[in-house]
């Protein structure tokens, strides 16, 4: 997808969420702390700074949807091993509680 068409993605699904929501453009860029030109812009595809769409996301509560850029480190294959390696293989009695020298 090319920058132009991932910006006409982005306006598209700002403007069907502001509609879906039946609010008019003043009343998310005054939510937003934007001018209603600037959330246009943005509905139309046009380039915005990202702050200018968090804030009209976060007016239209989808902020939620940024929880897909977080990073999730996950254990590489070496360390899984390892994980794997030092889990319990047998249980073995309690020796401290006086179980000491006693048969099952």
């Amino acid at each position: 997808m090319s920058d132009k068409a991932l910006s006409e993605t982005i306006g598209s699904f700002v403007r069907k969420h502001r509609l879906d929501q039946n609010k008019t453009q003043s009343e998310i860029a005054e939510q937003a702390g934007i001018s209603r030109s600037t959330l246009s812009l943005l509905e139309k595809g046009e380039a915005v700074t990202v702050p200018t769409l968090i804030q009209a996301l976060r007016a239209l509560e989808l902020l939620h949807i940024m929880d897909n850029f977080q990073i999730v480190s996950q254990p590489s294959p070496l360390q899984l091993a390892k994980l794997e390696r030092e889990k319990r293989q047998r249980a073995r009695p309690d020796r401290k509680a006086g179980n000491q020298g006693k048969e099952w």
